[in-house]
């Protein structure tokens, strides 16, 4: 059996194993990593792992750079420490093909891994020298689209962002805190350019970045703490640039079968682990073999040459398009949608989903029939052709394990993107009625007969994760799931919340109808069925 160790790679322990080995000298690119670091990134999960890694892998692999990625976590260090650590820093990727056979290959890109979530233990130090050092050309994020918060629903900062308001760069402990102290300690130590490019699965992400950094960095010169000269250099884009990009692959959790087929496949140690933040992650990452990166190109100090390992780099409007292709029409609301009523009505796993008649009826009408009337083109990639794909061949592949549990989570933070950029785009249009749309209400409809925690069966299940959990079902506490006369106007608040959908829902004519479809899936048992099927 073979660990999978960095002694283990070298020794040739894989050699009578399935799995594919890198070709080029590890060391060597630690070492050259280490003096001359080219790419900071934040955020050490999966998605990073299997793919934003893999193409540093890739243009390793292919002799064209000589630099790894260094990775930092500043949210959960024990992926580091219990993940990163014990196996040298390398990954084992699980490519999740359609036909159910498994493609191994150890991703080995990256040469150092940071544990940020403690200052304590040297990790702000290291940072710092990796920030002051001229070689860096970039820092890449996948904080999830709550990493970038400062403020609570409310518009209130959150207690961690007021301290770090107080105490200056420093002392701070939220993660745009710290990004936004380490382009301070970039500035003093000679001002040489940076791109921060996020790649989350957001919504005009770089603009989310930037608008909190510079939220910062102004605080802190209101509290004396850095001076207008700063805010001048980080504010030119020329100089510090925030290009936006929009990042397309389902990450499922680590899979029980994957974990077993490695095991066959001659490895050893790979099980999955969860931390005390409740991370489940593994030394192995399953994922599907389609994904798409499509980035702006504007790198003010250079860049590594990721066209050579499929990223599109392009101009910003773009990537906006094809952000807003995928994120608010051809894939992000069909999946939140299966979500929702995935878990009303007892289903573990999407691909089980699209073999319901209901639910893939449900994302074909969603998709085809109300959302690609507001799809831009984006020129680089055909919106029929990647809906085509994702409906035919990505979300019912059997062999990707993703939940809708999964995916349920953070629903509030997704709703104004997935949903209230098609409400309003309709809103907008001379030709199209905000109030003929049927299954985008339908979908908020089920989310919040999801929010009661009640399945279809009148069983209780714990919803998933959400920022705004707690304020949201205070609001539908007198609501039952059995008894439709207790709705009221309990959802009114919601629907009239901008923050959530991005638009007034009562404003537009949609409430009612919503309404209307929720107090059916009040009925009792089988209700959220008869409901969907009643609208298809």
């Amino acid at each position: 059996m073979a660990k999978l160790t960095l002694d283990t790679l070298l020794k040739g322990g894989f050699e009578n194993t399935p799995v594919k080995v890198p070709s080029y000298d590890i060391d060597r690119m630690r070492k050259t990593t280490c003096e001359k670091p080219c790419w900071l990134h934040f955020g050490a999960g999966n998605i990073f792992r299997i793919f934003i890694a893999r193409l540093d892998h890739e243009l390793l692999e292919k002799g064209i750079f000589d630099r790894g990625v260094i990775a930092a976590d500043t949210f959960d260090g024990e992926i580091i420490e219990k993940i990163y650590a014990p196996h040298d820093n390398l990954t084992l990727a699980a490519d999740m093909r359609s036909d159910g056979n498994i493609a191994f290959e150890i991703v080995s890109s990256v040469a150092e891994a940071i544990n940020a979530s403690s200052k304590d233990n040297g990790s702000d130090e290291r940072l710092k020298e990796i920030c002051a050092s001229s070689s860096l050309q970039m820092i890449s994020f996948t904080l999830t689209e709550k990493g970038y918060a400062l403020k609570d629903i409310s518009g209130n900062y959150l207690g961690i962002v007021e301290n770090d308001i107080k105490n200056g760069p420093d002392n701070c402990v939220h993660a745009m805190s710290r990004v936004c102290a380490l382009l301070f300690h970039r500035f003093k130590s000679g001002k040489a350019p940076i791109a921060l490019v996020s790649m989350d699965n957001c919504s005009h992400n770089g603009e989310k970045l930037r608008s909190s950094i510079l939220e910062m960095a102004n605080s802190w010169l209101a509290g004396g703490f850095v001076g207008q000269d700063f805010i001048d250099w980080i504010s030119d884009e020329s100089v510090v640039a925030f290009p936006w990009s929009m990042i397309d692959k389902i990450t499922p959790r680590p899979d029980k079968t994957v974990e077993e087929k490695a095991v066959e496949a001659g490895l050893e140690d790979i099980a999955p682990i969860t931390t005390s933040k409740g991370t489940f992650i593994a030394p192995f990452v399953n994922a599907e073999i389609p994904q798409y990166l499509v980035i702006e190109d504007n790198f003010p100090a250079g860049r590594p040459p990721l066209e050579e390992a499929g990223v599109y780099l392009t101009d910003r409007d773009t990537v906006n398009k094809v952000e807003k292709m995928k994120v608010t029409t051809c894939l992000n609301p069909l999946h939140t949608s299966l979500a929702v009523f995935g878990c009303l009505l007892g289903y573990t796993r999407i691909s089980d989903e699209m073999k319901d008649n209901d639910l893939n009826t449900l994302v074909h009408k969603l998709g085809y029939d109300e959302a690609m009337k507001v799809v831009t083109d984006p020129g680089i990639i055909r919106p029929k052709a990647f809906i085509d794909e994702v409906i035919e061949e990505r979300l019912p592949n059997p062999y990707i394990p993703d939940a809708p549990q999964r995916i349920a989570t953070d629903t509030s933070l997704k709703m104004p993107i997935r949903f209230g950029e098609t409400i309003k785009s309709y809103i907008a249009s001379d030709e199209l009625d905000e109030t003929s749309l049927v299954y985008v209400p339908l979908t908020i409809a089920g989310w919040l007969r999801y929010l009661l925690a009640v399945d279809d069966k009148g069983e209780e299940f714990t919803p998933s994760s959400d920022p705004m959990l707690a304020t949201l079902q205070s609001f539908l506490k007198d609501v039952a799931w059995n008894d439709p006369s207790t709705l009221g106007d309990s959802v009114d608040p919601i629907l009239r919340n901008e923050v959530i959908f991005g638009t007034d829902l009562v404003a537009c004519g949609l409430s009612d109808k919503i309404k209307e479809m929720l107090s059916l899936m009040l009925q009792g048992e089988g209700s959220v069925r008869r409901t969907i099927q009643k609208y298809l």
